[in-house]
């Protein structure tokens, strides 16, 4: 990919716009160049000037979006004392739900289209998602080791949690007024009880 200046980042900008509405209403096995390119107002040669590929473009769309998620959910979590287990549960698990409610498209795309990755490519995004359940994973454990959580299942704990957190990119429509803080709470309160917080 030839270095970027303002005019291929606006160009490259307009491409994962258009993929993202794609393949989130037509799969990634659905969708053409053809149609990236249109949607992105550019010509085919014009997104492979970008991209040599549509898994390229794939690759680049999901590896964002993780990276993204792992910058907003570390810095909720820094932001609150290392000593208070449990305030940074909430901030942790606070922060996953109010990106996968912000930024559905981004967020279901992430988690559907794995199947549709090369394999090399694969394991790149795979362990960007195992970084952030490693997270979710230590908080828990730590939880337990000081006695503010009391599930006997910390690990499987922490998948559910992942489950709920990710699966709202799914389910959740926008609403007005206070709808994502109001969906923060009630998850929130359904993840604390999968680890029987205390």
């Amino acid at each position: 990919m030839p270095a970027s200046t303002p005019s291929t980042v606006r160009s490259e900008s307009r491409i994962l716009k258009a993929a993202l509405g794609l393949f989130a209403e037509q799969g990634y096995h659905g969708t053409t160049i053809r149609e990236i390119a249109r949607d992105a107002g550019l010509s085919v040669p014009g997104v492979y000037h970008h991209y040599r590929s549509k898994q390229d473009v794939l690759v680049d769309l999901m590896v964002t979006v993780l990276g993204e998620l792992l910058t907003r959910t570390r810095s909720a979590v820094d932001a609150v004392d290392e000593a208070d287990v449990s305030a940074r549960f909430d901030a942790l698990v606070s922060e996953l739900v109010r990106f996968h409610a912000e930024r559905r498209e981004e967020a279901f795309v992430a988690s559907t289209e794995l199947r549709g990755l090369d394999p090399d490519n694969r394991r790149r995004v795979v362990a960007l998602r195992d970084e952030q359940q490693a997270m979710l994973e230590a908080c828990i454990a730590s939880g337990c080791d000081r006695g503010v959580f009391a599930t006997p299942y910390p690990r499987e704990a922490a998948r559910a949690v992942a489950v709920l957190c990710v699966g709202v990119a799914s389910w959740y429509r926008p609403g007005g007024g206070d709808a994502i803080s109001a969906l923060v709470r009630g998850q929130l309160g359904l993840c604390r009880a999968l680890v029987e917080a205390r």
